[in-house]
């Protein structure tokens, strides 16, 4: 991620989460993903995907296309996955998702470690794969699970369920974060905790109220940005001006 963010100048991951269409376009929807990649691929570092494409397209149909396009533009591809089941089932789901060629998962550490996550991360790791790890979301809804207060069981007290997420993302060793750009005291929060180990990403720029200078400011290192660009008359210039806003911080 960071060759590539050096390599583009660009702090920007676009999110391809299109609205509903109706299976039977799917032909349209690719050739929509497709055409959006074209435009902003100059002015972004990665490209994330989520079910938004999944499901119409399938994980080894349509998504592999796109994935073979964004690996052939010089970017990363992240499946926003949001892992949270068993082990087991989190292996599989890897093993899947990384056989389609993306480069990381998102997944929610919610599930814990033993029989969770660690089927996860040793599949990532042996295949030269990253892994993200939820710590606070960007919808205001976020609060009630990954802002509520927590007994740390090191500790004793009271601590925020992200930022036991935080440290657990240092614990594991996993690849980056995700804190909404909508929520800046967070972020400077968790980059405390992680300091340079641990790359944050932040969605929520833009239609959701987060600002890309303000959470750049705050410690993020890379801003997740999908609505602002691929809703816009002119998603290059959308992408090319926010590029330019975190940039220019």
């Amino acid at each position: 991620m960071q060759e590539s963010a050096k390599s583009k100048n660009s702090k920007i991951v676009l999110a391809l989460d299109f609205p509903f269409e109706a299976p039977e376009n799917r032909g349209e929807i690719l050739s929509n993903a497709q055409g959006i990649l074209k435009a902003v691929y100059p002015y972004i570092c990665a490209v994330k995907i989520n079910h938004h494409l999944s499901l119409p397209l399938g994980t080894f149909d349509g998504v592999k296309h796109l994935v073979e396009q964004i690996r052939g533009q010089g970017l990363l591809a992240i499946m926003d996955a949001k892992v949270n089941d068993i082990g087991n089932t989190n292996q599989v789901i890897a093993e899947y998702y990384y056989a389609a060629g993306f480069d990381a998962l998102i997944a929610n550490p919610f599930v814990g470690w033993d029989e969770g996550l660690k089927p996860l991360f040793d599949v990532s790791k042996r295949l030269g794969r990253g892994v993200i790890l939820l710590c606070y979301m960007s919808h205001k809804g976020a609060v009630e699970g990954y802002g509520q207060n927590i007994i740390d069981p090191e500790t004793g007290g009271a601590t925020p369920q992200y930022m036991s997420f935080a440290k657990k993302a240092l614990k594991w060793g996993a690849d980056g974060v995700v804190v909404g750009a909508t929520v800046p005291d967070k972020i400077r929060e968790v980059k405390k905790v992680l300091g340079q180990n641990v790359d944050i990403y932040s969605p929520g720029v833009g239609v959701q109220g987060g600002a890309a200078e303000t959470a750049v400011e705050a410690g993020s290192n890379y801003l997740i940005v999908g609505r602002e660009i691929i809703s816009a008359s002119d998603p290059a210039l959308a992408a090319q001006r926010l590029r330019d806003s975190a940039r220019g911080v």
